[in-house]
């Protein structure tokens, strides 16, 4: 055996167990990741080791989300549609899992909750930065958030502010049907393209998919918008979130929200 050979072997072996080099444990730093779990409730709650799960599995998820629909919205500037409408597949997939999340919640009964909720005050679903960095980023953009948050570390703020001042899914939208050779200045143009491209989808028939694929993003945000109310009803009824909100009427304020509302009105124009 040549001294290559050795070396090549060597190689070889820096992979599976007998390299040792890296492992599931430490490439998914699962130690570290189980850690993550500390109970407030003393004794301890059984049901609030699933509460915290559940809302740190939303969170890593709201993670992947950003990452994907910040990727689509360049996709979007760059003229890749393709890669846009594959990417927003892949969030419409992601978002089905979260809407279906929910019903593992409610296999948590309010007496359950009730044994540990005075312990979460004022935190809240409500501060989830990653969540309203999402609706920044989909076109729901309230700068009146930055006001009304509590506790926001320096780097929280920054990123929230950043995604209110950059563009949005549907500005990258709006540059695909002006790049289409459609105009789009103001809502009367928007809604007179997207005609076109209703009735042409042999020549528009990526602007049209891409569009279908945004309605799907935004039609799943309201589900989930929709089961999450119902839930916090079944959970603790009308009383006050633990972040000093009103609870499920300010949910249910926010049903009727969307991301892409000319999408939505086309529909009547058909």
């Amino acid at each position: 055996m040549t001294d290559t050979d050795e070396q090549q072997g060597d190689l070889d072996r820096h992979f599976g167990e007998q390299g040792a080099r890296l492992t599931y444990g430490s490439y998914l730093r699962v130690a570290q990741l189980l850690d993550q779990q500390h109970l407030e409730s003393d004794p301890p709650a059984h049901d609030e080791l699933l509460f915290i799960t559940i809302h740190q599995v939303y969170e890593l998820w709201f993670k992947q989300l950003l990452h994907e629909l910040t990727a689509a919205r360049e996709e979007m500037f760059s003229g890749d549609l393709w890669r846009a409408r594959h990417l927003l597949a892949r969030v419409v997939a992601i978002e089905d899992v979260l809407i279906r999340q929910i019903a593992v919640l409610e296999t948590m009964t309010p007496q359950d909750f009730l044994v540990f909720r005075d312990r979460l005050a004022p935190a809240s679903g409500f501060q989830s930065v990653q969540f309203r960095e999402l609706e920044f980023l989909s076109g729901a953009k309230d700068p009146g958030y930055l006001d009304r948050f509590r506790g926001l570390t320096a780097d929280e703020t920054a990123r929230l502010e950043r995604r209110l001042a950059e563009p949005s899914l549907w500005d990258g939208f709006l540059h695909v049907v002006r790049r289409a050779g459609l105009p789009a200045d103001n809502d009367d143009e928007v809604l007179a393209s997207l005609l076109t491209v209703t009735a042409d989808r042999s020549t528009y028939g990526q602007v049209w998919e891409l569009a279908e694929r945004l309605l799907d993003h935004d039609a799943n945000a309201a589900m989930w918008r929709s089961r999450h109310v119902l839930m916090v009803e079944r959970q603790i009824g009308t009383k006050s979130g633990t972040g000093g909100s009103s609870g499920s009427p300010y949910l249910r304020s926010r049903l009727g929200l969307h991301y892409f509302p000319m999408l939505w009105e086309l529909r009547s124009h058909l």
